[in-house]
């Protein structure tokens, strides 16, 4: 039984369905019966919730408030800002009726032709519009601003490929909406909340990340400009992890929004959003784990550490859990999770399998033995390193090395990435380095037709233009006109 729950895909030989299984295997989620949409296991819902803890707290401490707007969006109101309805009209799901009935020809339940709505209703793929028609009712003058508000819901976009967590129908994320008196405000609030999430990506999730601004191609429907987070993947595919956009007055002067400013004088009032999704949890996999099952960084792991009895009867059982008890206070007492697992339906060796898959970062395994020579025996998921040490001074040799793990994974990454980031000046370079999987830093003549052309001939995008790149002007790679800056490509998921 170990041996099925390791029975992985390699990665060499095949990425994507290695991580496909993994999160299978790992209990993080499964494939719901609504075509695209997935169920959220236990497991993976605790990782989600400590993203979530960490980043509400985040979000708080920078003065933004919690609050809840409806699921369903009048579809007049995305017609209001036409850039917007563009981007999101093909992933809209309507709402169209109301009601059901049984079929008179015995055909089941079908729908209702006297319910039909009067006017149709959006299942939110994103809710600027909603939100932007409820603060014309909350701004009147320059005192109303700041709005600082951030929601924890879910959205709807009908995705014709899904991979769960990277790519759903539904998922579940964040949306941060602010209001602002002046265009200056409002730039430096989605300058802040794209460092927050930088913050959290690479000191939480062990993830480090290019921050930049996004090409016009690529920037957020309805944005002036789209500030973004990129991480590479252990395949050298960018995922873009977060973004903050600086709306300027698009949505208020869609839905009316002005204020009485400081002169007296009404004008439009200046906007952000930002938001990260349950998308991270996909980057939490793919930045670290590797062919044995999950590598969580400790700072998200739903469990920091297990304990493994190794016994042949109760009362060899009842003395480990005695010698443990206080080990285990004291490592909770740090705001640590510890299972010890007694459960006699699972042989140890399962159990070892198990943990090591689901990432769980210290593993502890202790028997009779170990009892008599007051030693215990630890392995480090990161490394798998496997060692026997002193009972005595354990909790602090623990600590320890979680926080040397969590460093570990970062430099790990930080050094893949580093290893395969390039310069490249010429296209037939960039055509073939693309294909080895690199993060490309290349100058561009800042057009999209050549930024469509690069896409459509090797399925690279613009990832960002990062902010304190190389800007010494060139010549593009594909045209040969001139180009500002270095903006950097990759293919991305």
């Amino acid at each position: 039984m170990a041996k099925e729950l390791k029975n992985l895909t390699k990665r060499a030989d095949n990425y994507s369905q290695w991580y496909n299984e993994l999160v299978i295997k790992a209990d993080l989620a499964e494939q719901s019966a609504v075509r695209g949409c997935m169920v959220i296991k236990p497991y993976g819902y605790a990782i989600w919730e400590k993203m979530q803890r960490v980043l509400d707290d985040m979000f708080k401490a920078t003065g933004h408030q919690n609050a809840y707007f409806p699921l369903l969006i009048p579809k007049s109101f995305l017609s209001r800002e036409a850039e917007h309805v563009e981007g999101f009209a093909k992933e809209c799901a309507v709402v169209t009726h109301h009601r059901l009935k049984n079929d008179e020809n015995g055909g089941g339940v079908v729908v209702d032709p006297d319910a039909r709505l009067e006017e149709e209703l959006i299942i939110r793929p994103t809710s600027e519009t909603i939100i932007w028609n409820t603060y014309k009712n909350w701004i009147n003058s320059y005192r109303d601003l700041p709005i600082l508000v951030n929601q924890w819901a879910n959205v709807m976009r009908w995705e014709m490929r899904t991979r769960m967590f990277l790519r759903t129908a539904e998922f579940l994320w964040q949306e941060g909406h602010t209001a602002h008196a002046t265009r200056e405000e409002a730039e430096a609030e989605a300058r802040k909340m794209l460092e927050v999430y930088a913050d959290f990506a690479e000191n939480y999730m062990a993830m480090p990340v290019v921050k930049g601004v996004k090409s016009a191609n690529e920037r957020f429907a309805g944005a002036l400009d789209t500030y973004t987070i990129e991480a590479m993947m252990q395949d050298g595919k960018a995922l873009q992890s977060g973004t903050s956009h600086f709306l300027g007055q698009n949505f208020a002067k869609a839905f009316d929004v002005k204020f009485i400013n400081k002169n007296n004088e009404q004008e439009y009032v200046w906007a952000t959003s930002w938001g990260v999704s349950t998308r991270l949890m996909g980057a939490l996999i793919m930045t670290h784990s590797d062919d044995n099952g999950l590598v969580l960084p400790p700072k998200l792991a739903p469990i920091h550490v297990a304990i493994v009895p190794i016994y042949k009867e109760k009362a060899q059982l009842d003395a480990i859990a005695e010698r443990v008890k206080p080990l285990v206070d004291d490592l909770r007492s740090h705001g640590l999770t510890v299972k010890f697992d007694d459960a006699d339906n699972r042989r140890p060796g399962f159990k070892f399998a198990d943990y090591e898959l689901k990432g769980v970062p210290v593993r502890l395994a202790i028997g009779a033995r170990d009892l008599e020579n007051g030693t215990v025996e630890l392995v480090r998921r990161d490394t798998l390193e496997k060692e026997i040490v002193p009972f005595a001074g354990l909790e602090d040799e623990i600590l320890r090395i979680l926080d040397d793990i969590q460093k570990s994974l970062f430099e790990k990454a930080l050094k893949r990435r580093e290893e395969r980031t390039i310069t490249v000046d010429t296209y037939d370079e960039f055509k073939e380095k693309i294909e080895q999987g690199y993060f490309i830093l290349a100058h561009w003549d800042g057009t999209p037709e050549t930024e469509d052309r690069v896409k459509e001939e090797t399925k690279a995008t613009i990832r960002c233009i990062p902010l304190g790149g190389d800007d010494t002007p060139g010549v593009c790679m594909v045209t040969g006109k001139p180009s500002a800056r270095r903006v950097l490509f990759a293919r991305n998921y």
